[in-house]
């Protein structure tokens, strides 16, 4: 990383690096709160500097009580227990998990290059170049979950990551599912305008269900829209779903007559209707005549250089998120450790007013159930024992087998009611 973002978040701090026992669990303490840099349905996002190695992450934070009231915190599980078992060069990985008090914390790849989505309403004009090695990189990403048996689930360009020379990245894995075998996810999850026609058909006559290859109809949509401008289907979030079925049955997509041959072939195979025809797989997209030239082993090693690079200069973000957390944030992260001393000190004097019996009850449960994690210490252990530094994703995956289409992580006690985001 060239430029270190400014540290308006933060207090002063000694310039010499602490000294942590390496077998202690890394904590809110091992880390400097540089900025803000954005939101999401589950909580925020900012730029942190482990204190000892002076490594960049981003550190998502998501408030346990909020996550209790909106239902949220079986969903955060989930992420969690799949992000612990990957690790791939398309991907934003985890590297720590823990909590305090009020919060639970993911600290994952810094990724300064900003979403998909962020420069498509800057404008950014992505040729089709650019969007063939997206499709690629994307392809060896979704060919490693679907050897892990995960369904992403919400492929979109806000979930599509730049790192800094201009590769994707996916994140957001908190509606991702496993499936084994010839199983299939049933329920409703996702962003609508990105949703395969499978996934609706499932929701509204209980069809047969739907896997991997909505995956790749997501895919086909961002790549379309990342050419264009615009979907190829005009659904929102609030498009009824009966509406949605019946575009699907009468409405033919539309491809520029700019684009060339392989790429509008290449399109309209990811945007089959039926997934039994449609691309769904690393070899179904390396055997397209379009991609006949491409050096996948290259592609891997992030050895060919994008045609779009972002912009080094800046976040490329939005920057009111940084106002917001500062200014209209009731428990900003950056005054989180002067809180909790008065919280703890109050508690001592028994003058807080208690919570209410189920919410204390629920904020216990997620104390005692979450998964603490720490990829650095865990190759660390792993290169003591002689083992390969990679993460073994089967073994973490296969011991969260109850995962399956998130039906059976009832942590407390009651259903999921997370539907459609727009």
């Amino acid at each position: 990383m060239r430029s270190r973002p400014r540290t308006n978040m933060g207090g002063g701090h000694s310039h010499r690096a602490p000294v942590f026992d390496e077998n202690e669990d890394v904590n809110f303490d091992h880390f400097q709160i540089l900025r803000a840099i954005g939101k999401g349905s589950f909580g925020k996002v900012c730029i942190v500097q482990k204190r000892d190695t002076k490594k960049m992450y981003a550190m998502k934070y998501m408030n346990k009580q909020k996550c209790i009231e909106r239902d949220e915190v079986r969903n955060v599980f989930r992420e969690l227990q799949i992000m612990q078992g990957l690790e791939h060069p398309f991907l934003v990985n985890l590297w720590y998990s823990f909590q305090d008090e009020e919060d639970m914390f993911m600290v994952v790849d810094l990724l300064l290059g900003g979403d998909l989505r962020y420069h498509l309403q800057q404008n950014v004009h992505f040729n089709e170049g650019t969007v063939k090695l997206y499709i690629c990189e994307l392809a060896l990403s979704l060919d490693y979950l679907q050897r892990y048996h995960i369904i992403h689930r919400d492929i979109k360009p806000d979930n599509i990551l730049l790192d800094e020379h201009g590769h994707v990245h996916i994140t957001d894995f908190n509606i991702a599912t496993i499936v084994k075998g010839s199983e299939k996810a049933s329920s409703m999850a996702g962003t609508k305008p990105y949703m395969a026609p499978e996934v609706f058909q499932a929701f509204m006559d209980g069809g047969p269900g739907y896997s991997y290859p909505v995956d790749w109809w997501s895919l086909g949509i961002t790549a379309y829209e990342l050419l264009r401008g615009w979907r190829p289907y005009e659904i929102h979030s609030a498009t009824p779903i009966d509406e949605i079925l019946n575009m699907f049955k009468i409405e033919r997509v539309h491809y520029s007559s700019a684009w060339c041959k392989g790429m509008i072939a290449l399109l309209k195979k990811l945007l089959t209707k039926d997934p039994e025809c449609r691309l769904s797989s690393l070899a179904d997209i390396q055997n397209s005549p379009y991609l006949a030239d491409v050096n996948w082993d290259a592609v891997l090693e992030k050895a060919v250089t994008p045609g779009f690079v972002p912009n080094k200069g800046r976040l490329n973000c939005d920057p009111t998120f940084e106002l917001e957390e500062m200014i209209l944030e009731s428990k900003p992260l950056h005054k989180k450790k002067k809180r909790l001393a008065k919280n703890k000190s109050k508690d001592g004097a028994k003058e807080t007013c208690p919570l209410n019996v189920h919410l204390q009850q629920c904020l216990e449960t997620v104390r005692k159930e979450f998964i603490i994690f720490n990829r650095e210490k865990l190759r660390r252990q792993q290169d003591q024992s002689g083992q390969t530094s990679s993460i073994d994703s089967r073994a973490s995956l296969q011991s969260h087998e109850k995962l399956q289409d998130g039906r059976n992580n009832n942590l407390l006690g009651h259903g999921c009611t997370r539907g459609c985001s727009s």
